[in-house]
């Protein structure tokens, strides 16, 4: 099995490695000479035999439209590309019309997992026909969790229903975070009652309804700065999860938890908070998101 895969950086490396410890012939690029296989995207083409598979795995928005264009002008009649980045779901619209004149067939798939996929497989929610799912399953069996398939890997429909799974994805996981950091926040102020703070979230990680592996990143985000002294209490927010709320707004679907999940990121931005710190160390723990170091 051959595999082009555009893109590179912390997810995209992992996953090259991970797909060539599962015998994928992986052929990569980079803008960054140092980590790519080929010098152009013509070169990576040229590398795999035909009809291609093509993995995008770059940043939304303008980077993915460049280089879905121009992979259009290097690519054939039977190739697939499939865009694993972050993209908005109407996006895979307007990429499906782009290639199908050429004969060029389009997935999109989510993919959440972050920098802790190349150990652990990363939960695959792909759109697209379900000939060239069938095509590409060696490659999402190489990606996904060891286990059952349908429990890390699921076609969601067809072309945009990947991105969109994903997004939702992500506007729950907003939301989860943001319950844990104010149960932080909580515990945290309470040090006359609560003397291990670290030991009480580690003492949830069996047996309660609350345990979940955003848990145990929260307890090695304490275990490695209890006070969280390190970080700011500033949080981005990368797309998802106002798309979530546009789309809940635009079909009338009630959305009080994730959107206060947001807002309270907002909040984030305007004053240092021990919750948003807390929600800053979990995206660093899973998804290798930048922080901010405190003065």
């Amino acid at each position: 099995m051959n595999l082009g895969l555009i893109g590179l950086g912390k997810m995209g490396n992992n996953m090259r490695e991970r797909l060539r410890a599962a015998d994928i012939d992986v052929v990569g690029y980079d803008n960054n000479p140092a980590v790519s296989d080929v010098a152009d995207l013509a070169a990576l083409a040229a590398a795999l035999p035909a009809p291609r598979i093509v993995w995008v795995m770059v940043p939304s928005g303008a980077i993915t439209d460049s280089v879905i264009n121009d992979l259009a002008g290097v690519l054939e009649a039977g190739d697939l590309v499939i865009d694993g980045g972050n993209s908005r779901f109407t996006e895979d619209f307007k990429h499906a019309e782009l290639l199908a004149p050429k004969g060029i067939s389009f997935m999109d798939a989510g993919v959440s997992g972050g920098i802790w996929g190349l150990k652990n497989g990363y939960g695959l929610m792909v759109g697209g026909k379900k000939d060239d799912v069938d095509r590409a399953m060696p490659i999402f069996d190489a990606l996904r969790p060891e286990g059952p398939r349908d429990e890390g890997f699921v076609h969601a429909g067809e072309v945009g229903a990947g991105h969109y799974a994903k997004m939702v994805h992500n506007g729950i996981e907003y939301a989860l975070m943001q319950a844990y950091a104010e149960g932080y926040e909580l515990l945290d102020t309470k040090k006359d009652i609560i003397k291990d703070v670290t030991g009480t979230f580690k003492a949830w990680q069996r047996g309660t309804v609350v345990r979940s592996w955003l848990l145990e990143l929260l307890v090695l985000a304490l275990e490695q700065d209890p006070e969280f002294e390190d970080i700011e209490g500033y949080v981005d927010d990368s797309g998802e999860g106002r798309w979530t709320i546009e789309e809940a707004l635009a079909n009338a679907v009630p959305v009080p938890t994730i959107s206060a999940s947001i807002f309270a990121r907002f909040v984030s931005r305007q004053e240092d908070s021990p919750s948003m710190k807390a929600v800053a160390a979990l995206r660093n723990q899973f998804g290798g998101h930048a922080v901010k170091k405190a003065d």
